[in-house]
């Protein structure tokens, strides 16, 4: 047995790895010598005598509409939820035995409340099926215990982290108490409550057993036609008829994925918890998460298991293909960092044996979640792995059974495929992402690993003129512009020997930005933005994505991917989205013909019959390409897609004054009358070509010049210094994010997801239903439109000045109906304005009647304030601005 109070002695004079402090850590043992047992902490697991070499121990169908591959939970639970679907023709490969990877060493524990509102929902679906579905259909106990879950603030920051957490849980029913230091010490009696602030508990979480909860599934799954059998991967023939593969292997997943051809951005890591001897009083405690402690307490019968994220993990450098129910020694240099915040939240621990240590494998991801969907390089295989140690709570049929439920946040396609196989951007990222896990969610927080992977033409100019970045995409785009600094190469927070960074200026800044209230720089976006409003401000927005779509059969392609009317002359350029079959949105875009060019240049494609020039959001680019390509692929058009987002640069000119500063740059008539709103044309612009768009994303007079990347600086100066005598000035995204939501515009990922229509949306304009061309998606608007919508994006502006950020619960008359998908402050009007989407909550209609007859309340932080809600932009909703009518 190990001892907590004897490692505490023998180790203080031990330092950590980079840490240049002396530390109480070190590996400890007991008085006698004697080292914890290597073992979880399980009654019952399915480890056995493995089956490798002996061939598959059922036989294998001639065909199969969908092969999974991985038996640990995701592959268990895809099975159950296809197979209840009505999928019958399914298999599930398990080299080994199921959970035998990393599922079975897992803690098991289940959080409900997450910043997210599609991981909340995929969370309570998860204990649905657990704790009740499951036991229902197979009358069998899945190992589910319900003991509560208990989050620890020790300052008003983490705590008002929580209270964003229990508004948005109010919206998906999940029942949570903020509670007070006294009120914790009456539910948690041994818990040390003399440095806490508060405390959220949530009496409904609970813990999951590995093999109950998988057993139970495939039991369920098996019982509804699908076959589950030992085999491994490499052992399948060579052409087997397969129509989905769908790839759960956690940190083996990079192995399977190099033999489809597929990269998959995951690293493996070791992660731990120990296990104590019995301790009085802890029977029926809730779990406990102190996250400013990176620290977690998991109930264990009569003891706990102890765990965390520390800041310098171990990766698992060479992924054995033979691991399987293994476990590697605890290194309790590494671990014991978690120690110390154990015994100061549960002081009993001091005095308490540890019984077993459990370190073992998981896959860890850049953003710390998982990679879900169809894989951009292989049609038909799918992925869903690098759970973050988080596996066992997420439903994994929704890779399958309902893609558009996988949202961008968690789709493989929210990485450019530059970044996939790079190994050092994987590493730091998965680094920086696992050592901040129980940080604080912020709504500006950007990461310090893998920076400046893509830097665009403008890049050096800006920063020299104090331009602060943000990370998108692998892009270092303009955020707002405050003083001259560098983004420094990613330092590991000090470990693995790396020297922390004494004097990291961008650090400090995103470090101020650290705040639930108006951020620090709150009047230099104000002045950014009202510079728009009221003069001219230029914006390099050079990491959009850029594509042109050509060929013979481009028009037919371009009439079935996009819905609104794109069979328009050259020179025109129109606003639409994209759809899936179910008619959720997939992208929202511009579209512009162009006409075929002698030359063939990034600028002027050479091609026959007919071309579009395609301008999509920069973070979401790799998505609309994998959209696009699928669909071409799918419905076999002749015609080509051509990615030149690297060879053309993007510079926005918006505001009242553009005309006057663009007049000096361009050698063309900008006149409503030669050149109208939603128009472009290929001019020169200080002696350069560029194709120039009258176009606005914030809701003003302006153009957008697409420039070759060669010309990006010269064109950039001669429109700044044109703009001098016009109070011309940078502006970056912060701004672009507070504009264009004054003026109701459409953040792609956030008001719109691929489970949201247009008609929800309020973009029906988009559309053309009123012609006789069909589109990706028609058929289930005109379902829609026939029956009614049922849920509705509405606008909601806030006289008081309090910030708000998302997730915010939306009260109608005096019952929940959503929640805010984004919000800003809008210094135009001078007003925080919200957009989220509601529901009627009687199952009914969501009109434009019932949306102005109710009474709003916007909840913060469990805290409501009055609202107006608007069926049109609050700022400029005739769009006489954009028009050039001021």
């Amino acid at each position: 047995m190990a001892h907590l109070r004897c490692a505490l002695r023998r180790a203080a004079s031990h330092q950590m790895p980079g840490s240049g402090k002396s530390t109480l850590f070190r590996p400890f043992s007991s008085g006698t010598g004697q080292t914890a047992e290597k073992n979880v902490p399980y009654h019952k697991t399915l480890k056995e005598e493995s089956p490798r070499g002996k061939g598959p121990t059922k036989p294998l169908p001639t065909s199969a509409e969908v092969v999974v591959v991985g038996g640990g939970s995701l592959g268990c639970q895809t099975i159950y939820h296809l197979a209840k679907m009505g999928v019958t023709n399914i298999v599930l490969l398990e080299r080994d035995r199921l959970t035998s990877g990393t599922t079975w060493h897992t803690a098991g524990l289940l959080w409900q409340l997450r910043p997210s509102d599609v991981e909340v929902e995929l969370l309570a679906h998860t204990r649905e099926v657990v704790s009740r579905d499951l036991e229902q259909e197979t009358g069998l106990h899945t190992g589910w215990i319900q003991n509560g879950g208990l989050f620890i603030a020790s300052n008003k920051q983490r705590l008002d982290e929580y209270k964003r957490l229990m508004s948005l849980g109010k919206v998906y029913g999940v029942e949570s108490y903020v509670l007070s230091p006294a009120e914790t010490k009456d539910l948690y009696p041994l818990m040390n409550v003399d440095d806490l602030y508060g405390t959220l508990y949530v009496p409904k979480d609970g813990t999951m057993d590995p093999a109950g909860t998988c057993t139970t599934l495939a039991r369920a799954a098996s019982a509804r036609g699908a076959l589950v059998t030992n085999i491994l991967a490499k052992m399948l023939p060579r052409s087997p008829a397969i129509r989905h593969f769908i790839s759960h292997i956690g940190a083996w997943a990079q192995i399977l994925g190099r033999m489809a051809g597929v990269r998959v951005p995951l690293v493996a890591m070791h992660h731990a918890y120990v296990v104590t001897e019995r301790i009085e009083g802890i029977q029926n405690m809730p779990n406990v998460r102190d996250h400013d402690a990176s620290v977690y307490l998991r109930l264990q019968g009569d003891a706990l298991s102890v765990g965390g994220y520390e800041s310098n993990p171990i990766f698992w450098e060479e992924v054995s293909d033979k691991f399987a129910f293994g476990l590697f020694d605890l290194d309790w240099d590494v671990f014991m960092q978690h120690i110390q915040g154990a015994i100061n939240r549960v002081p009993v621990l001091e005095k308490t044996g540890i019984k077993s240590t459990v370190c073992g494998p998981e896959s860890f991801t850049a953003d710390h979640k998982p990679l879900m969907g169809e894989a951009p390089e292989l049609r038909g295989f799918f992925l869903g792995c690098g759970f973050n140690s988080a596996g066992k709570k997420t439903p994994g049929g929704e890779i399958l059974s309902c893609p558009f439920r996988v949202t961008f946040s968690l789709a493989f396609r929210r990485f450019h495929h530059s970044l996939t196989d790079n190994h050092h951007w994987i590493r730091e990222r998965s680094h920086e992402s696992y050592a901040k896990n129980y940080s604080v969610v912020f709504p500006y927080d950007e990461p310090l690993a893998g920076r400046n992977m893509r830097r665009d033409p403008l890049h050096e100019e800006l920063l020299q003129q104090g331009c602060v970045f943000q990370e998108r995409h692998g892009w270092e785009r303009p955020g707002w512009f405050n003083l001259r600094e560098a983004i420094l190469d990613y330092d590991y927070y000090g470990a693995y020997g790396h020297k922390p960074h004494e004097d990291h200026i961008y650090n400090q800044l995103l470090t101020d930005e650290y705040t639930f209230n108006f951020p620090p720089h709150h009047k230099t976006i104000r002045h950014e933005c009202l510079t728009c409003r009221n003069a001219v401000a230029v914006f390099d927005m050079s990491y959009f994505g850029k594509f042109y779509l050509l060929g013979p059969e481009a028009r037919q392609a371009a009439d079935w991917l996009f819905t609104a009317d794109v069979s328009k002359a050259p020179g025109s350029t129109v606003y639409t989205c994209m759809l899936n079959q179910r008619g959720g949105v997939e992208s929202d875009l511009t579209v512009s013909p162009i006409e075929p060019e002698v030359q063939d240049s990034s600028l002027t494609p050479s091609f026959e019959v007919d071309g579009y020039y395609l301008a999509v959001g920069g973070a979401v680019a790799q998505h609309n390409w994998s959209h696009i390509t699928t669909v071409l692929q799918e419905r076999t058009f002749q015609c080509r897609l051509i990615d030149c987002s690297e060879e053309l640069g993007m510079i926005s000119i918006q505001g009242p004054s553009s005309r006057a500063v663009l007049q000096e740059v361009l050698d063309t008539d900008l006149s409503d009358e030669a050149f109208p709103f939603s128009s472009h044309k290929l001019v020169k612009a200080a002696g350069c070509m560029v194709r120039a768009m009258r176009l606005s994303f914030v809701g003003e007079m302006g153009w957008e010049l697409h420039v070759p990347k060669e010309h990006c600086v010269q064109v950039y100066w001669a429109v700044m210094k044109a703009g001098t005598q016009h109070g011309v000035a940078n502006a970056g995204y912060r701004a672009i994010d507070s504009l264009s939501i004054e003026k109701g515009y459409r953040h792609w990922h956030v008001d719109l997801r691929p489970d949201d229509t247009p008609l929800e949306a309020g973009l029906t304009f988009t559309c053309k239903l009123k012609t006789g061309i069909p589109f990706l998606g028609r058929e289930a608007l005109e379902t829609q439109k026939a029956t009614g919508i049922f849920r509705r994006l509405v606008c909601f502006t806030v006289d008081e000045k309090v910030p708000m950020f998302g997730l915010e619960a939306i009260w109608r008359n005096g019952k929940v109906v959503g929640h805010i998908r984004r919000a800003d402050f809008g210094f135009a009007i001078n007003k925080t304005i919200a957009y989220g989407y509601i529901r009627n909550p009687d199952g009914g209609l969501v009109s434009l009647d019932f949306v102005k007859s109710g009474e709003y309340m916007l909840e913060r932080m469990g805290v409501t304030y009055p609202a107006k809600a608007h069926t049109k932009s609050p700022f400029d909703p005739e769009n006489k601005r954009v028009k050039g009518i001021y």
